[in-house]
């Protein structure tokens, strides 16, 4: 990766609803414009976010999601839709008098960003995607409630602990349920259980210092519950918008980056996207899961922003 840096600016944007959303720039200031979108939802940005760009030929832009991160109120759900993200997005755009601008996303900042893309495709230079999430109902019951579950049959269990047998068939509302109930400690253990699950399955060897990432109080509500949130309501999306949709991106060059043992994620979301968007190059990292941090995932990533910028890794 890049050297790591700091901000040369960062302020808190009022996008009404009473959301203010941390909005933060680093690189140099006349480069190319590049807006970062984090995970989860409800993940936040991570100083390591910038060093995926050359900070001399970028302009970088990261922003804590509603609800996420350092944006306020934390872990809020209110006014918290896929549509209210989209409509923030163009709203930073137009607060930094930016013309078009690449959108770099991965997980649910891929679902995010193809979102945004297909709405405003004229903003759009071009997208990389990492660990792509459709966001289909499918691909959701495949985390949360059956198919991961057989590859990690250990630490399933760890994630159903909070919920009694005989509500295991719907794990969704079961975790809805005891994640916005007036009880703190069964609200806690539940974000925690939630939040670990995801940790742990997101790489492919184990990482400690990955799960316990996920796994910090702060960090563990706000991603629990503001994904349990989306999720129930099917992210906000029409059954199946993000590829009937994809016609929408024929003009924007896109990079798809995937890792072959991806659980959080399974490929098949993004070889689906690829062949409804054949104008984007799929890059499939074989020996990776689904975390930004695994070397061959990071690797593809800064050679796709470098293509992008016309430039070489020179860190």
């Amino acid at each position: 990766m890049y050297p790591a840096i700091h901000p040369y600016t960062s302020e808190y944007l009022d996008v009404g609803d009473g959301h203010e959303l941390y909005l933060e720039q680093s690189g140099v200031p006349g480069g190319l414009p590049v807006l970062f979108l984090h995970g989860g939802p409800g993940g936040g940005c991570d100083p390591i976010h910038r060093r995926f760009f050359d900070p001399e030929r970028y302009r970088i832009i990261l922003f804590d999601q509603r609800g996420a991160g350092k944006s306020r109120p934390h872990a809020t759900l209110e006014q918290n839709t896929t549509q209210h993200l989209i409509e923030d997005i163009e709203r930073i755009r137009q607060h930094l008098n930016i013309e078009r601008w690449l959108i770099f996303g991965g997980s649910w900042g891929s679902t995010l960003a193809l979102a945004y893309a297909q709405t405003y495709p004229e903003r759009v230079t071009e997208l990389i995607l990492r660990g792509v999430f459709l966001c289909r109902e499918q691909d959701i019951r495949w985390f949360y409630q059956t198919g991961a579950s057989r590859v990690f049959p250990d630490y399933w269990q760890d994630f159903v602990s909070p919920i009694p047998t005989e509500e295991r068939h719907d794990l969704m509302a079961a975790y809805h349920q005891r994640l916005f109930g007036d009880d703190e400690i069964a609200r806690m253990r539940a974000a925690e259980a939630w939040s670990k699950w995801e940790g742990r399955t997101s790489s492919l060897h184990p990482n400690p210092d990955y799960v316990e990432h996920f796994t910090q109080p702060r960090m563990a509500l706000a991603l629990a519950r503001i994904e349990c949130h989306y999720f129930t309501h099917h992210a906000f999306l029409e059954p199946d918008q993000l590829l009937k949709n994809a016609h929408l991106l024929a003009d924007i060059p896109g990079t798809i980056v995937h890792g072959r043992y991806d659980m959080v994620c399974p490929i098949d979301q993004a070889y689906a996207l690829q062949q409804a968007w054949p104008e984007a190059v799929l890059q499939v990292v074989s020996d990776a899961g689904h975390a930004i941090t695994e070397p061959g995932i990071s690797k593809a990533l800064i050679l796709a922003t470098d293509r992008y910028a016309g430039g070489q890794h020179s860190a």
